[in-house]
Formats: structure tokens, C-alpha cells, sequence
């Protein structure tokens, strides 16, 4: 794992990969399986590994902590950074700030708390969390009521904040006034897009975030390398039929669970066996699983022949 200091730019040089986390038959950790899809990911050019809602860390047992962060550190290829997440509630981000610290990760995102939160203390949660980590965290925002934007600026301006998920869905990505604001306050360069592939043409392509993050991609990394590159080049004829490959897996998450179709999805297509679900979330429907491993075995063919 890479361990040297995260400056805002890499964020513009690869995709951040959100895997799912392989689990044995007793819901513990499986090492290897875990280390096949990071081969796979790393061997399609990604070198950010963003581990939070794909990896259903919602639910994880605190004692597992220590044992996931040394497994992703291990896991990795010396040149990929790995970003973890904590919480999502105050009680779990603050007994897992000690864990992180001197531990070699740079920053970890902050799961999205549903309700029971105020954007006052969700900065306070935020401060208090760094003062014990050392690190600064990445921001994952699903609602404007998460955080009001001078509280953010502020969070960015005192090097609490180092970088944003950005992931409120708008029936039109192109038309984002909350969006927009965001941008002027604390730049594209600090803000990835955090809904997959769908919106990526917008906001990479129209609003200039520095990059996107990627489910689909743990199954075609190179391609999803190749759309990066082909937004930021301001290649759009490039870039739309790159695109259009990943919308079909994107469609069936969408319509099941974003979460856990791609846990199947990369267990179906060959590339690892991820085992069960974690609790509280179970496996898709059994009616689902034949197109999703139709679908998910183009993707990966796709990205094959290429």
C-alpha cells in the first residue's frame, strides 16, 4: 500500500475503486479472494481503493477493524492507495481513530450517517476525529442536510476535510445549483463523483471533478481507466461508448441494490468468490441472479476485448 503523503492531485490520476469485501461461510474475512479482486482492479491501471458501502463496512464488527486494515495494507501494490472508511456513527469513527493512527493510511471517509445528525455536529464529529486519527477524512455527501456549505469550507480551509464523495442524485446530473456552489467554495480538485458510472459525464466531463468512483469497475478496470482518461482529454466521442458499456450493470444496481448486486456480480463472473452477504444485508434475489451474471460476464468480456 502506498503510504506516502496524499496530495489533492492524485486524485485526478485514477478511478477509486469500491470493492466488495469477500467473506468466509462463518461471515469472517477471506483473505484470498480479497487479494484476487485487488490484483484485478490494480491490473486494469485503478490505484485507489476506496473500501465503505460496496465492502457493507456499515456492519462490520469494530473487532474486525484492525484485521481489515492490515490485510488491505498488505493487499495492495506498493504505488495503490487504499482509503477506508469509519463510522458512520460517532460512537464507532471515534474508537476507530486510534487504530488508524501512525497506521500508514493518509486519509478515510466518513460513511454517510441517515438522520440523527445535524450539520453542526457532524463537523464537530468530524474535529474530533482528526484530533485523535492525525488524518483528515474524505467527505461522503448524499444530502444537502448533511452539511451546510460554510461548515464545509471551513472543515477544508482547517485541513479537516482533504476531499469530497460527492453522491446526491439529481434527475438531471447536468443541473446542480448545490453542486455548483460546492465547486466555487472548494474546487473540482477536491471532489469526486460518488454514484458510479452514470453521472460521470457530467461531472467529470462538465463540471471537472477530479475523478469518479467505481463499482462496475472492480469488474472492468481498464475501461473504466480508459473513461477517465477520454473525460479529462475532453474526448467525448471516446468516452460515450465507454460509458454505455458499464450501463447496464449500473442499471441492475440500481433497480436491485447498488451494494449487493455487485457483491454477486463479481462472484458470478469468475473473478472472485466473494462468499455471503454481511448481515444486515442479505444476497440478491434468487430470480435476479441469472441476469446479473449475464450481465456481469459482458462487462468482464467487454473489458477482455479490449
Amino acid at each position: 500500500m502506498k503510504t506516502s503523503a496524499l496530495h489533492l492531485h492524485e486524485l485526478a490520476e485514477s478511478v477509486l475503486a469500491v470493492p466488495p469485501l469477500a467473506r468466509q461461510a462463518d461471515l469472517s474475512i477471506a483473505e484470498a479472494p480479497n487479494r484476487r479482486l485487488i490484483k484485478h482492479i490494480e491490473a486494469g491501471g485503478i490505484r485507489t481503493l476506496l473500501y465503505g458501502g460496496n465492502a457493507n463496512l456499515y456492519h462490520m464488527p469494530l473487532r474486525e477493524y484492525p484485521a481489515l486494515l492490515d490485510l488491505l495494507a498488505d493487499a495492495a501494490g506498493p504505488q495503490t492507495r487504499v482509503i477506508p472508511s469509519v463510522g458512520p456513527d460517532f460512537g464507532k469513527m471515534i474508537e476507530q481513530a486510534p487504530m488508524l493512527r501512525d497506521s500508514g493510511y493518509q486519509t478515510a471517509m466518513v460513511l454517510p450517517m441517515q438522520g440523527l445528525s445535524t450539520s453542526e455536529g457532524v463537523a464537530e464529529g468530524i474535529a474530533r476525529f482528526v484530533d485523535i486519527a492525525g488524518i483528515p477524512v474524505t467527505l461522503y455527501i448524499k444530502s444537502e442536510q448533511y452539511i451546510d456549505l460554510d461548515r464545509l469550507e471551513r472543515l477544508v480551509a482547517d485541513g479537516l476535510v482533504l476531499c469530497v464523495k460527492y453522491a446526491i442524485p439529481r434527475s438531471d446530473p447536468d443541473t446542480d445549483p448545490f453542486l455548483q456552489a460546492m465547486l466555487e467554495r472548494i474546487s473540482a480538485q477536491r471532489v469526486v463523483s460518488g454514484m458510479g458510472e452514470r453521472p460521470v459525464l457530467s461531472h467529470v466531463g462538465r463540471f471537472g471533478m477530479a475523478s469518479f468512483t467505481t463499482g462496475s469497475g472492480c469488474i472492468a478496470p481498464n475501461s473504466c481507466s480508459a473513461l477517465l482518461r477520454a473525460l479529462q482529454g475532453s474526448d467525448i466521442a471516446s468516452a460515450q461508448p465507454l460509458h454505455a458499456r458499464f450501463l447496464p450493470l449500473e442499471t441492475l444496481r440500481d433497480s436491485v441494490s447498488l451494494i449487493r448486486v455487485l457483491h454477486d456480480a463479481v462472484s458470478l463472473c469468475g473473478i472472485a468468490d466473494m462468499g455471503p452477504q454481511l448481515p444486515l444485508l442479505s444476497a440478491s434475489p434468487a430470480e435476479m441472479m441469472g441476469q446479473i451474471e449475464a450481465t456481469a460476464r459482458r462487462l468482464l468480456a467487454s473489458e477482455t476485448a479490449a
